[in-house]
């Protein structure tokens, strides 16, 4: 997998987690952003590297970061909530002349009971 992701889970209201995307520290990947799907719902945006943009429902409780020498993306998420509940995926992007490659993660899930 080119990208692998790790610190899913579930827990209660109130507790944290933290993600990771981790891509191979010797590739050109470069893990950017979070999304997230909850059931019914669409793929949203959660953070992203590049902007501080970010929904409303997350801001002051997710908090997106990257280590470079691990070429690994994080997100910290605290006072989570049982709205948080999805399917979070790591995106990166790899340039290659003009041209974006675009990667997914394959997915993680994240769930907050009440």
């Amino acid at each position: 997998a080119q990208l692998v992701e790790s610190g899913g889970g579930l827990v209660q209201a109130g507790e944290s987690l933290r993600l990771s995307c981790a891509a191979s520290r010797s590739s050109s990947i470069n893990p950017m952003a979070w999304y997230r799907q909850a059931p019914g719902e669409e793929h949203e945006l959660v953070a992203s590297i590049t902007s501080s943009e970010m929904p409303n429902s997350v801001k002051g409780r997710f908090t997106i970061s990257r280590d470079n020498d691990k070429n690994t993306l994080y997100l910290q998420m605290n006072n989570l909530k049982p709205e948080d509940t999805a399917v979070y995926r790591c995106k990166a992007d790899e340039q290659d002349g003009i041209w974006t490659r675009v990667y997914w993660g394959q997915g993680i899930q994240v769930t907050v009971s009440s």
